[in-house]
């Protein structure tokens, strides 16, 4: 039911609206997200039975994946058009998206980078200094698989399978998920761990921390305000103006993947989050379809 309505949408908007092809694939991106997050709470919803409920449970789940305010509201935008559109055809007799409201532009929610940006502010890292290596791998690990600042400072060696291309996750309530790792950051990762830890200027991993990837100069782990700390210097030497935080690449993330048309169930599971209505909302999935997911749509694979 959902692909013909969309099927027929996406004829209109080019026979009867005279959209180009980029702005009639944005729409259906956006319906299409609808769809995938209906088909994540309840199956056997059809489109014309979709409630105002429906769509501010939606809004609510995007918002939890990271979306900013300006994709959020770019998304409902799109839904909108496409109810209008059902409304117009005599498919639906009330409009389920007619009092619902986007987010308030102007408020201040946390800044989402651009690629541009952190392709810049990766560039900004001195790979001369052990430091600069560490910070480089551990940055791209962020942004490569979506981690907490928590899950960056607690991971550790035996946790990162770089035979498959895999990070196992110890996240809130102390629940695990494997999450793919970029090539990138894998490959920093591995040069960090093999050629930089521990050696010279920095001590040898102290007593009780040498299971952990990513140490600071006394070979003890880092903490989530020195993470904190190194990315608002690496932004403040680029000039960056956008308040920045170890969370702002797990946003990223998140949002280049949806924005690029990566499956919300898939992003949902990379980031951890649980259901919004139930424990378990999403089906499981397999390790190969996300390594997909991670290959098709991130920036930098």
């Amino acid at each position: 039911m959902w692909s013909n309505e969309i099927k027929d949408f996406a004829s209109y908007l080019k026979l009867e609206r005279s959209l180009s092809g980029n702005s009639i694939e944005a729409y259906v991106n956006d319906v299409t997200k609808l769809q995938q997050y209906i088909e994540i709470t309840n199956a056997s919803l059809s489109p014309l039975k979709i409630s105002s409920k429906n769509i501010q449970g939606f809004l609510e789940y995007i918002n939890e994946l990271g979306l900013s305010a300006y994709s959020q509201a770019r998304i409902l935008s799109g839904i909108k058009a496409f109810y209008k559109y059902l409304l117009f055809e005599g498919s639906i007799e009330d409009d389920p998206t007619v009092l619902i409201e986007g987010p308030k532009l102007g408020r201040k929610l946390p800044d989402t980078l651009s690629y541009h940006e952190i392709e810049k502010l990766f560039d900004a890292i001195d790979l001369s200094t052990a430091e600069g290596g560490r910070n480089r791998a551990m940055l791209e690990v962020l942004y490569s698989s979506g981690l907490r600042v928590s899950e960056l400072v607690d991971l550790r060696i035996n946790h990162v399978y770089f035979d498959v291309g895999f990070l196992r996750i110890i996240g809130k309530g102390n629940k695990e998920r494997l999450v793919p790792i970029g090539r990138d950051a894998m490959r920093y990762t591995k040069i960090y761990i093999d050629q930089i830890r521990g050696r010279q200027p920095h001590k040898a991993p102290q007593p009780g921390f040498e299971s952990y990837v990513f140490l600071n100069r006394n070979g003890r782990m880092l903490t989530r305000v020195m993470v904190f700390t190194i990315i608002k210097n690496l932004a403040k030497s680029i000039g960056l103006e956008k308040t920045i935080s170890p969370h702002t690449f797990r946003h990223s993330f998140a949002t280049h993947l949806v924005e690029g048309g990566a499956d919300l169930r898939a992003v949902q599971e990379m980031l951890g989050h649980e259901s919004i209505t139930t424990t378990e909302i999403y089906t499981h999935l397999d390790r190969d379809y996300l390594k997909q997911v991670i290959k098709e749509f991130h920036p930098r694979s």
